[in-house]
């Protein structure tokens, strides 16, 4: 799973898997779910982030494999 968030666009972006995204749906205003051929959600992206989120944390509670941190 990566988190990414994109500062030109105040997007945030969930990629639950690395399968391909075949079709997206609004379920919210300006959060949409990605599914892959087979109706699984392999991403979540949410349009004005910082305006929905608090994006100054983010807590990470027993995650049973790697967190590798990227600062930019």
């Amino acid at each position: 799973m990566k988190i990414n968030y994109y500062s030109d666009t105040d997007s945030l972006y969930i990629d639950l898997s690395s399968r391909a995204s075949t079709e997206t749906r609004e379920i919210s205003s300006g959060v949409n779910l990605d599914y892959d051929k087979d109706g699984e959600i392999v991403g979540i992206d949410i349009d004005n982030a910082s305006i929905k989120l608090d994006l100054k944390e983010l807590f990470l509670n027993h995650v049973p494999g790697m967190v590798h941190i990227q600062q930019v």
